[in-house]
């Protein structure tokens, strides 16, 4: 059962939300790298990755995503711009982000960085989402194998994020209150900041939006 994207606007205002939404995820998360108490699920993988390989985490988010994005192949899913513009932007941003940002020390300083990571997190995926160019690789890759199994969003999420904290923390990255309170929280402030940048006017017969969103579904980059 699917439901139709979003409404859509104008492109440039699109373009505009597509692009400072993804650079404003990978700034949330480097957020929450500093903040160092606990990272959302994929970032717990690239960080356990980046700690093994020696490569930053920006570059094994890029690296991940472009892996993650040849398994839409055999499920027949078919990207959008924001798609294939997620897998390099959110990376450089968070790279750049961390470059300057220094390491927090004592919890006065960490916790108001997780808060602030987590809240900007919530807009960054309003933004993105609503701008409607597509989902991201990864939860592409959720709502493809939803479409193939025919098992429900919600399970295929919770099984491939389950994995993917798994092998992440024995990699070495980080689960803590803040992978926790992420959870919780990032389903409601995405709901309401998809409201408060949504767009008006779809345009006729666009060639750059990939298919609607699976009911039930939230959309991450």
């Amino acid at each position: 059962m699917s439901e139709p994207l979003p409404p859509v606007g104008p492109l440039t205002r699109r373009l505009t939300q597509l692009y400072a939404g993804l650079a404003l995820y990978g700034a949330s998360s480097a957020l929450l790298v500093r903040a160092g108490l606990g990272l959302e699920p994929w970032n717990v993988l690239h960080q356990g990755l980046a700690e093994r390989s020696g490569l930053s985490i920006g570059v094994v988010s890029i690296v991940v995503g472009a892996a993650v994005l040849l398994l839409w192949i055999p499920l027949r899913q078919r990207p959008g711009l924001g798609t294939v513009s997620n897998v390099f932007v959110v990376g450089l941003a968070m790279d750049g982000t961390l470059a300057l940002v220094p390491e927090a020390h004592g919890l006065a300083v960490r916790v108001p960085l997780l808060v602030a990571g987590i809240v900007l997190n919530g807009a960054a995926t309003g933004l993105y989402i609503a701008a409607a160019f597509g989902p991201g690789p990864r939860d592409g890759l959720m709502t493809g194998l939803h479409r193939r199994t025919g098992r429900s969003i919600r399970l295929m999420r919770t099984a491939v994020e389950i994995a993917v904290v798994a092998t992440g923390f024995a990699l070495g990255g980080t689960i803590g209150v803040g992978t926790l309170l992420y959870a919780v929280s990032i389903g409601p402030l995405a709901q309401l900041f998809l409201r408060v940048f949504a767009l008006s006017a779809a345009p006729a017969g666009s060639t750059v939006v990939a298919g609607g969103s699976p009911r039930g579904a939230i959309l991450r980059p």
